[in-house]
């Protein structure tokens, strides 16, 4: 099954939080700002709807959410 652009911006924030805390503990303190830049971005694209990561995921083939209409139309 084909990934949504949602799910791909989740997997992909999830994995640059993780890489930048473990970056900052065994590397150097500084990438924690790294997880600071990643957190800010979900910050403003939460009320902004802009997202440059979606952009992305969404040129890279990933399919976008398809609403549904009247609820379960998959059951009827």
């Amino acid at each position: 099954m084909k990934m949504t652009i949602n799910q791909g911006l989740r997997a992909m924030a999830g994995f640059f939080v993780l890489l930048s805390v473990a970056l900052g503990w065994y590397i150097h303190p500084g990438f924690y700002l790294f997880t600071a830049f990643v957190g800010l971005n979900l910050l403003q694209s939460a009320f902004t709807g802009w997202c440059p990561a979606m952009w992305m995921l969404g040129k890279a083939g990933f399919r976008k959410e398809v609403p549904v209409d009247g609820g379960d139309a998959c059951c009827k």
